[in-house]
């Protein structure tokens, strides 16, 4: 394959990743059966991704290691672990795509490892989109004005999408706090999805934030930029998702209580309850 026809294959293959991230963090919209088989895609997409990154594998002990090379490469085998897990995790409890599968781990062990596993996928695939989305859009030749109008503008939008992240309780997933994934049955697909876009964009700015500070760091000194800029709209953006979360009571206090919790165990598809 040539090399251009590779990056666009490579590209392709990043998309459908990434739509298909979405779908999977959308299980009240596509509801268990799909859930099971978009991850069974996902998981093949992922091993055709390490594929055709095989390159990057065999030049691991090659060249120098600077400050963006070495980010890169702890966030490319943490998300790589994570999807391994998340996929594991989920094949074990599968009752419709893979059953046969079903029991290789300790159910109440994959419930709770599927659940942490699938968030901090989501919030490094963030992470791993951020560090390339530059790289990617490089050729546009934006002004400095310019990109710091977009860099601002995205800030908001990623400041709603801390909110949103710290609203759904999501900090609780990643850190093992809650086994099941409190849903809202009730909520518009199209609303859900743009949620789960706008907690996406939180972490990919991050990320782009995180490739600019590395970019900075490796010019001369002649030509570095101010490197507090990078920081001070990473800043923003937390600033914005604390304050709103505050303002709505989302700080401090848990998404749902014991008697909810509880509640919603107990009685299937009352519209907060349902395994991810």
């Amino acid at each position: 394959m040539q090399p251009k026809q590779n990056i666009i294959v490579k590209r392709i293959v990043d998309i459908c990743m990434t739509v298909l991230l979405l779908c999977l963090m959308a299980y009240q919209v596509t509801g268990e059966v799909l859930h099971e088989w978009i991850g069974i895609v996902m998981t093949v997409l992922v091993i055709v991704h390490q594929i055709l990154n095989r390159k990057w594998y065999g030049a691991l002990f090659k060249g120098k290691y600077n400050a963006y090379r070495i980010i890169t490469t702890i966030i490319n085998f943490a998300l790589l672990l994570s999807f391994a897990l998340t996929a594991f995790c989920g094949m074990s409890m599968s009752a419709h795509a893979v059953p046969f599968l079903y029991g290789m781990a300790k159910v109440s062990f994959a419930r709770l490892m599927h659940l942490s596993m699938s968030h901090w996928a989501f919030v490094l695939m963030g992470l791993h989109l951020g560090l390339h989305i530059p790289v990617i859009f490089a050729r546009l030749k934006l002004t400095e004005r310019v990109k710091t109008v977009l860099s601002a503008i995205f800030c908001a939008a990623a400041g709603i999408g801390l909110f949103l992240f710290i609203r759904n309780g999501m900090f609780d997933y990643l850190f093992f706090r809650v086994p099941f994934a409190f849903l809202d049955y009730d909520k518009a697909g199209a609303l859900v999805f743009f949620e789960n876009i706008l907690k996406l964009l939180f972490w990919a700015f991050i990320g782009t934030k995180v490739f600019a500070l590395c970019r900075n760091s490796q010019m001369k000194k002649e030509v570095r930029k101010n490197p507090l800029l990078p920081v001070l709209f990473i800043f923003l953006a937390v600033i914005i998702g604390l304050v709103i979360s505050m303002a709505a009571g989302n700080i401090g206090k848990q998404a749902f209580s014991e008697e909810e919790w509880s509640g919603s165990i107990m009685v299937p598809g009352d519209g907060v309850e349902g395994p991810f």
